[in-house]
């Protein structure tokens, strides 16, 4: 069974729990936003039902409630924030007004985030950054769950990056992808649903590979297209933990879990200015994609989710029985 909620009804609520778990009011818009925009852009995995995974790491301090990001320009063109162990969203949005008068001076600018927590959809951030006006390229580090090919224990989180390209004040193409098969949250959903997953998503904790979600939990994600998503994978880890200065992954504290300490991750994004290097990048831009749109069956990369949220975004919210039961007992 499922209910609806209006869109004033799902911040009422997400608000309310996430204060009563210690959150400050000022530091819940960030994150209130990044749980409607998944939930109306079909990516359920990280809307509503990381709710109670949060509000449990706000009251157990994995993540500060109380936290006061600061920002430090370091050039004319980059600035790092401390996140002071505070949602991701709040660092990144304090970053974004700076980050995009450096760039309308500089052609390209650098924001780096450290002691951070789950972005949640990366997408989410690159594809403001294209409705400014600008190509966002974003990268996010997790906790360890990739093995290096030929190994068993795990190194590298899923590890995403991102791309969005502005396109007529809209983000035209959103390339957001992680360097595992597919998203460690897609396999906690089905952990906690009872359901199997398919076979090459995950190894168990022999190495060995598994359908059973639960053993994928004890085990390692499998890495996108073999050596190469993890060597993806490496590269967004380099960024994120030996640049923005983010914990390794084999550092950080499970994004799930209530183990351990706050995860203190790192993002790191690049904002650039297109007609800044190519006055035709808007006709450049325009052919690349009727290159892919014009062909039978073809779709760009984001067109799936953008279509949705534009379908969902002044309608409903549908959310499980259960899951809002769990909500309402925090």
């Amino acid at each position: 069974m499922m209910t609806k909620l209006s869109r004033d009804e799902a911040i009422e609520l997400i608000k309310e729990k996430l204060i009563k778990s210690s959150c400050l009011p000022e530091n819940t818009s960030g994150i209130i936003e990044g749980i409607l925009d998944a939930e109306y852009s079909g990516i359920k995995s990280h809307g509503f039902h990381y709710l109670p995974i949060y509000c449990s790491h706000l009251k157990i301090g994995k993540i500060n409630g109380q936290a006061k990001p600061t920002l430090e320009k370091i050039s004319s063109s980059a600035i790092k924030i401390n996140a002071d162990n505070g949602f991701a969203h709040n660092a990144i949005d304090l970053g974004f007004s700076t980050l995009f008068e450096m760039v309308e001076q500089e052609a390209l600018a650098v924001m780096t985030i450290y002691n951070s927590y789950n972005c949640g959809v990366l997408g989410f951030h690159t594809k403001r950054i294209a409705e400014n006006g600008y190509i966002g390229i974003g990268f996010t580090n997790a906790p360890a769950s990739i093995a290096p090919v030929g190994g068993k224990k795990a190194v590298i989180g899923t590890n995403p990056f991102s791309i969005a390209t502005p396109y007529k004040s809209e983000a035209a193409i959103i390339i957001d992808q992680s360097a595992s098969v597919v998203a460690k949250s897609e396999i906690s959903v089905r952990a906690k649903s009872g359901e199997p997953i398919p076979s090459g998503w995950a190894y168990d904790s022999d190495g060995n590979p598994t359908t059973s979600a639960q053993e994928a939990l004890k085990g390692t994600m499998a890495p996108s297209g073999g050596y190469k998503g993890f060597g993806t994978g490496l590269l967004v880890e380099i960024l994120t933990a030996c640049l923005a200065g983010g914990n390794l992954g084999t550092k950080a504290s499970s994004f799930a879990g209530e183990d351990g300490g706050p995860p203190a991750t790192g993002q790191f994004f690049i904002c650039i200015k297109p007609e800044k290097f190519n006055s035709q990048y808007t006709n450049t831009l325009s052919a690349l994609i009727e290159s892919i749109t014009q062909q039978e069956g073809a779709r760009l990369p984001g067109a799936k989710r953008q279509q949705a949220n534009e379908n969902n975004k002044d309608g409903f919210i549908e959310i499980s029985e259960s899951l809002l039961e769990r909500i309402h007992q925090i």
